[in-house]
């Protein structure tokens, strides 16, 4: 093995035991094992029994818990699920070391078809968002409304603060951060993620703060954290690349499903200016803007985005349990909803 390539990581059955993940109050977290990945999956109790499905996808370095605060807004009209992907949150990594954005997509249709709770109300978060996007195209069956958050879809200009991001799927530089890095503490490392991903970082409680500090503390003992952070970025990266029909914003365009978009105007990994385009892209769309979100506005405004959300179901008549068809929907022009 060169210097430059990443360290191999033991198999799942023998990986160190670690402390526990955060689960929050009403919250179950639960083990689900599948071909070739077990996944950990988040779930709350609905208000009542009944309610459509909807399962919540995390972005880069995040986990489930980042749609916590959305969730429990939500119970009365969906039965919400969070799934952490492979090598994140609390899932070991894929027995075949797939972190692209098919391999992420894959293990969201494998958890789905083997659940049987599809069609659901699909949510995703940046690096979520694009695996969201890419599942919304390639089964249509399986998805009843995209909600995306800032998702992450090929920008010609990349922001100069989201460089670092992209920069962790190059050869060496994970070995290179992380010995410039050792001496940084769990506190200083949320610190500065909280500063790059919140467009206000006092939003942040002091609870919150102490559980994020704790998981990252927990995440630094994984062996497997900064493997599964590099090569899905590298990921993300390589499908910025892709053109043709598995491009992206190709997809994007065949989404039939109805598509709330939500771009904070704080955003520094994800352009705002994007939100027009991604708007457009997506044939059945509404846009939500809020001016002083950052890049996980569910975190930071979780009551207007929740607001956003059953506005979209009322508008589409999805609120029901129940399948949706698979036909073609017509295209409508997105409009705008300011927020914040």
């Amino acid at each position: 093995m060169s210097s430059t390539e990443l360290p191999s990581v033991p198999p799942a059955n023998v990986l160190p035991k670690v402390a526990a993940v955060k689960v929050a109050e009403g919250e179950h977290l639960r083990s689900v094992h599948l071909r070739g990945i077990t996944l950990a999956v988040r779930s709350r109790r609905p208000a009542r029994e009944g309610l459509p499905p909807a399962l919540y996808v995390h972005g880069l370095g995040g986990s489930s818990q980042n749609w916590s605060a959305l969730m429990p807004l939500l119970d009365d009209v969906v039965d919400s699920e969070a799934v952490d992907l492979p090598g994140f949150g609390d899932s070991p990594p894929p027995d075949d070391g797939n972190y692209s954005i098919t391999g992420h997509a894959r293990a969201v249709i494998r958890h789905l078809d083997a659940a049987g709770r599809g069609p659901v109300h699909l949510f995703g978060n940046s690096l979520g968002g694009a695996v969201a996007t890419r599942v919304a195209a390639a089964r249509p069956d399986l998805v009843r409304t995209l909600t995306l958050v800032s998702p992450a879809l090929p920008e010609i200009r990349v922001q100069r603060s989201a460089v670092p991001t992209g920069l962790l799927a190059l050869p060496g530089v994970v070995s290179l951060f992380t010995r410039l890095s050792r001496e940084w503490t769990a506190e200083q490392r949320v610190r500065g993620v909280t500063a790059l991903c919140y467009g206000d970082p006092g939003r942040v409680t002091p609870e919150g703060f102490r559980n994020a500090v704790e998981e990252m503390e927990r995440r630094l003992q994984l062996p497997y954290f900064w493997d599964a952070m590099a090569r899905s970025a590298r990921g993300l990266v390589n499908a910025y690349t892709v053109g043709g029909q598995h491009g992206l914003w190709r997809q994007a365009g065949r989404v039939l499903a109805p598509t709330l978009l939500v771009y904070g105007g704080r955003d520094q990994l994800v352009g705002y200016r994007m939100a027009q385009r991604a708007a457009r892209a997506f044939r059945d769309s509404r846009l939500l803007t809020l001016p002083d979100a950052g890049h996980v506005a569910m975190m930071e405004y979780p009551e207007t985005v929740a607001t956003a959300f059953r506005e979209l179901l009322a508008d589409t008549g999805k609120s029901t349990a129940g399948d949706r068809t698979g036909g073609v929907v017509d295209d409508e022009p997105a409009h705008q909803t300011t927020g914040g």
